[in-house]
């Protein structure tokens, strides 16, 4: 299957397909989408996702977007990416659903408050905000606890979701009062620390210029082209 092409910008969410692409072992071309010229709002870029927000990815199926129904869609080619077996799966797909419906939508208010409330009101929603995120790593530490569907031997589509985001809400917003500590989630740490051991995340985070421990100790990304902002 080579006819994949990314539409990425770097340290978005198009970072979580491209890990799981390389996991994939899947031939895939990019395109970058320039945030910094709002690409993604353009019209050629809205007849592939009428929400004009990254990433795309275009398949033999059509172009998919939702960062989950597109690591779904890769699992599906390629079985390794979630467990075979049928309750371990349910268990997976269920933290994968949690991660897209639940901590993603808390990131995205946290870095772009403005979309949601104006005015003096976005302090009080940023610090809401930064409660509602603990509590949630809190309650994503202890369900992944001996879960063997992450941070094992090989990364699955979960992995390909979950670092990133935890790399995010170590960066950004790039002014901010405090930041969760990664350290004080142990599982979490550690799933991310498994996954900077894996050629498959070197060869991604290399290619969006993320350094050698972009999930644990975090710097921004320094891409060879296109901006993370």
């Amino acid at each position: 299957m080579s006819n994949l092409i990314l539409h990425f910008a770097p340290d978005n969410a198009s970072l979580c397909i491209r890990l799981a692409l390389e996991a994939a072992s899947l031939p895939y071309k990019t395109r970058l989408v320039d945030r910094a010229a709002s690409a993604q709002k353009s019209e050629s870029y809205r007849a592939l996702n009428p929400n004009g927000l990254i990433p795309v990815l275009e398949t033999p199926d059509g172009a998919l977007f939702e960062t989950a129904a597109i690591l779904v869609w890769l699992a599906d080619q390629k079985p390794h990416l979630l467990p075979s077996q049928s309750g371990e799966r349910a268990q997976a797909i269920k933290w994968l659903i949690w991660m897209s419906n639940t901590l993603h939508p808390t990131l995205r208010m946290l870095f772009y408050p403005d979309q949601y409330i104006t005015g003096n009101n976005q302090d009080a929603l940023n610090d809401r905000t930064r409660t509602r995120l603990c509590e949630q790593l809190a309650i994503l530490d202890a369900g992944l606890t001996g879960a063997r569907f992450v941070g094992g031997k090989a990364p699955s589509i979960l992995d390909c979701y979950l670092c990133p985001m935890l790399r995010w809400m170590q960066l950004y917003p790039v002014i901010a009062p405090s930041r969760p500590n990664l350290a004080d989630y142990l599982t979490l740490h550690r799933i991310a620390a498994t996954n900077e051991t894996y050629a498959t995340t070197a060869a991604a985070t290399a290619a969006e210029g993320l350094g050698e421990t972009p999930f644990t100790t975090t710097r921004y990304a320094q891409p060879a082209e296109g901006s993370a902002t």
